[in-house]
């Protein structure tokens, strides 16, 4: 794709959500010159693969937040999607706006505690005053637990080693294996292998049973984890990397029977809403059995944009396919290890690729931007 498209009067493409899939979607609508509008509840892209550095070295998080109104300008509005009108073909923001499309693409992607992604609207500012005082908390917590052995939990817990290897941090997850069930055998015991070599101490198969009592991503000296093996632990802090959800509340109610368990939209092989011809559904929001990734979202965001563009060309539609996982998980700026098309691959590769900068540059080039030094 690319270039202009030839459109009639009454096209209007209207992305809710401007995460990974969103802004790739709205970048290229812009090159193609169709009439959109980006709306989302923030004012800038979160770059949350960068969360966790920010968490531990101070001046990174303002790498990690990239203004929409530098990019798409009068195309974006900042705004809180709370219904969709099927009938008259609207969204319906929070405010009280009503925003009309021809086609809908729905990048309402997920949420979850902070550190590693924001559970509520914050501005740019305030977003990355929080990771500066986060920094300054870390810093001065002896002992340190990190809750929740997925990707994020594991790396997290090795950016707190790398940067504070004199610290006593403890990572509890109720798996044994860590990370992503689809990784191969070998990168999960690498993970676990480069996580022990750290000093992280490892307390696997065992859940927290007290975690709504703890205090988060702040001091509190002493603090007893307790899981449902008996075990108990002490902590001057913890860091929480558990309970991603779905944000669905855009679309709940007018795709009530198009919803999947787990909240996500229902889609066929073209990324169309389930029935619905001029609607699309990228990234976390859409129910494909795939790893929740940046990566899968932007290549969802080309099948969006291309479909829409053939649809309004009258040529067949794209078809969206699976590929084999590819992850690459930064284990501290140092180190990292993960997998490319089935294979599994080391640190010499994963450094370069992602664990030096977390892959912030790519972010900034995708809006147009230029990253601060």
């Amino acid at each position: 794709m690319g270039g202009a498209v030839s459109v009639d009067e009454g096209v209007h493409v209207v992305v809710v959500g401007g995460g990974f899939g969103g802004i790739a979607a709205g970048s290229q609508l812009k090159s193609c010159a169709i009439p959109f509008t980006l709306i989302d509840v923030k004012d800038a892209l979160h770059h949350n693969p960068g969360a966790l550095r920010a968490s531990v070295e101070s001046g990174f998080a303002k790498k990690t937040f990239i203004s929409f109104k530098e990019t798409f300008a009068e195309n974006f509005k900042q705004g809180n999607v709370i219904d969709i009108d099927l009938e008259n073909q609207a969204v319906i923001l929070e405010s009280g706006e009503v925003v009309h499309y021809s086609h809908l693409i729905l990048g309402t992607g997920s949420s979850g505690p902070f550190p590693g992604k924001f559970n509520k609207p914050v501005e740019m500012q305030n977003a990355i005053q929080m990771y500066e005082d986060l920094v300054k908390q870390v810093q001065s917590a002896p002992r340190i637990v990190v809750v929740g052995g997925g990707s994020a939990g594991v790396e997290m817990a090795a950016e707190v080693k790398t940067e504070f290897p004199d610290k006593e941090v403890t990572l509890i997850h109720s798996k044994i294996p860590l990370a992503d069930d689809q990784l191969l055998p070998s990168v999960r015991q690498g993970l676990k292998e480069i996580l022990l070599q750290k000093g992280v101490q490892l307390q696997l198969g065992q859940k927290v049973t007290n975690l709504n009592d703890l205090v988060m991503n702040e001091i509190n000296p002493d603090m007893k984890i307790l899981t449902d093996k008996g075990m108990e632990i002490i902590a001057d802090m913890v860091i929480c990397c558990t309970g991603i959800k779905i944000n669905s509340s855009a679309y709940s109610k007018a795709f009530y029977d198009r919803v999947a368990e787990n909240g996500a939209l229902l889609v066929n092989e073209h990324l169309q809403v389930s029935g619905m011809e001029n609607i699309y559904a990228i990234g976390d929001c859409a129910d494909i059995k795939e790893p929740k990734m940046a990566y899968h979202a932007g290549l969802h965001a080309d099948v969006a944009v291309d479909n829409i563009v053939r649809s309004l060309t009258k040529k067949p539609l794209k078809h969206y396919k699976p590929g084999s996982l590819s992850m690459l998980l930064s284990m501290g700026r140092n180190d990292g290890i993960g997998q490319l098309f089935g294979f599994h691959i080391g640190k010499f590769v994963v450094v370069p690729l992602k664990s030096k900068d977390l892959m912030v540059w790519k972010s900034w080039k995708g809006m147009g931007q230029t990253a601060p030094s």
